[in-house]
Order: C-alpha cells, then structure tokens, then sequence
C-alpha cells in the first residue's frame, strides 16, 4: 500500500534558497531592507548567505550551530538524499508548480546547502549562525524587524504540543521589534492536516500585542500549504 503522507522521525535539517523564502513568505524588499532579519530555524539553508550578499542584515538560529559544522553540513547532505526518495515516492501528491520537477527541487537544495557551507565557514559569515531553539531564543527583546521560521512550527505537531506552539509564537513576538514581522509557514503537519488550534494561538497573539492575520503562500508545494500566519507586532 503506497503511503498518503511525508513520513518523518524526528527533525529534519533542511536547504531552502532565498528565492524560496521570497516565494512562501511573499517577501517584499522593503521589509528586507527594514532592519535585521532572523531565520529560526534555519538549518542548512543558504537564505542568510544570499541575503547577505544582497546587502540585507540578517542571521539565523538553530540548535544544530552549536555544533560542529562538518556534522551539520554532513547531516543536511543525507537529509537531502533521503527526502528525494521520499518525494519521488509521493510525488503525484505534490505541486510541482515551483521547482518544475523532483531534479530541480533536489539541485536547489544542494545549491542551498553549498552556499551554507561556505558562509558558514567564512570570516564574514561564521558569527550570522547562532545556536538557539525555539521556544527561548538567545537574542535581546526587540532585536528584529522581520522574524521568519519556516517549515518548524505546526509540522511537527505530533512531536511539539499547543504550549510548544504557543511560547515559540510569544518568542518570536520577543525578539521582534514593535511594528515588526512575524511570519511562519506553513500552517500544516506533516500529515498535511491543518493546525487543529490555529485560532486559539492567534487568540493568544492578539493578547500579547500581536496583530494576526492569515495570508497566502507564494510556495504551495506540499498538499494543502497555500497560507502562512504573519504576525505584525504592536508598534
């Protein structure tokens, strides 16, 4: 019996390009250029690289930085490998509207993985990587302008339950700057079933200041994943 849905143990170490975060964030350049950007998460993505290198302030967290860089980058190398023959095994079950084919969307992750490697390992680049984990970020309040984390929060509900989801939403929040950006996408499990508390937590966002709202996706790839919450943070 072939399977209905992406099977994943434990947390996947992903690659995703700046041209990707553009795309499932909707990201617009003035919000770029706004002040610092953080990526939570960010695993083997080459988002803060590119950015850089377009001449946006920006950095990423993950727990996996406090390590060492050659077990990261190795790790990234394997997940690579294994999410492709996962997909190929699913893959009439995706949208292939983005990447074209399951070869495109394989060689943008190496790209993405590369460019990481070596900005990373570089002068300028080795201090934009900063190990830290949702829901206690290692950064001053009021800290960013626009706040992204993408494909961590709401896929892995069955391993992080509503309190997870809840104090991570209030974390961003706190390091946000007041007018700033919270977005998070996408809005599904890895079973692609919809966030069962998504308007509890949005609740819970306009009681600590947040205002928001549920907006579309430029990335629909994954079964269902059209919206993303962004969050604006009262000025």
């Amino acid at each position: 019996m072939s399977k209905t849905f992406y099977e994943q143990v434990g947390v996947a170490m992903t690659c995703r390009g700046f041209a990707e975060y553009q795309a499932m964030f909707q990201l617009k350049k003035e919000e770029l250029a706004a002040g610092p950007i953080l990526d939570v998460a960010g695993g083997g993505s080459s988002f803060t690289a590119e950015a850089r290198k377009k001449g946006y302030e920006a950095m990423a967290a993950d727990p996996r930085y406090s390590g060492d860089i050659g077990a990261w980058v190795e790790e990234a190398r394997e997940e690579i490998a294994v999410s492709t023959a996962k997909l190929d095994g699913l893959k009439e079950r995706f949208d292939w509207s983005y990447y074209g084919s399951i070869e495109n969307h394989r060689s943008g992750r190496e790209k993405s993985l590369k460019l990481f490697e070596e900005h990373v390992a570089s002068t300028e680049g080795g201090h934009r990587y900063i190990g830290g984990s949702l829901p206690e970020l290692p950064f001053d309040d009021n800290r960013f302008s626009l706040v992204l984390c993408s494909h961590f929060l709401f896929l892995y509900v069955e391993q992080f339950g509503y309190d997870f989801h809840k104090a991570s939403i209030r974390e961003l929040m706190r390091v946000c700057r007041p007018g700033g950006i919270i977005r998070v996408y996408p809005l599904l499990s890895l079973k692609w079933e919809p966030y069962a508390k998504l308007e509890e937590l949005m609740e819970a966002v306009r009681q600590a200041g947040g205002t928001p709202e549920i907006l579309e996706s430029g990335l629909p790839f994954i079964p269902g994943s059209d919206r993303m919450i962004t969050i604006t943070k009262k000025a």
